[in-house]
């Protein structure tokens, strides 16, 4: 079973969409993962969870589309999507490639 953890910040609003392009990934990749949603609330808590902004996918620990060198705080997170743009959300396919990457470092044969 994959580990995925959802942090996001109840200041940003693209969350709940976020969530939502999450699940359908794991649905639609058969993926057997627990989703762990996590609220961070305070500036202490965004550098304890090494939280660069809302919101950050990590599946197996690790980020779906990785931002080296963000600081970690409070604050909305934009993502480069494959065609180059800029979006509030990862795309599905960030989202897939990083179950798909997750599953064969375990062992488990994608679809």
């Amino acid at each position: 079973m994959l580990r995925v953890h959802f942090l996001y910040w109840e200041g940003c609003p693209s969350h709940e969409e976020a969530l939502r392009r999450l699940r359908q990934a794991i649905q639609e990749e058969g993926v057997d993962a627990s989703v762990e949603v996590v609220r961070v609330d305070t500036e202490e808590d965004a550098r304890r969870l090494r939280f660069v902004g809302s919101p950050t996918l990590l599946v197996e620990g690790e980020d779906v589309a990785p931002a080296p060198g963000l600081p970690y705080r409070l604050t909305c997170r934009a993502y480069v999507l494959e065609d180059g743009r800029i979006s509030p959300l990862p795309s599905l396919d960030q989202i897939r490639s990083a179950l798909r990457r997750a599953r064969a470092a375990q062992g488990t044969p994608n679809r």
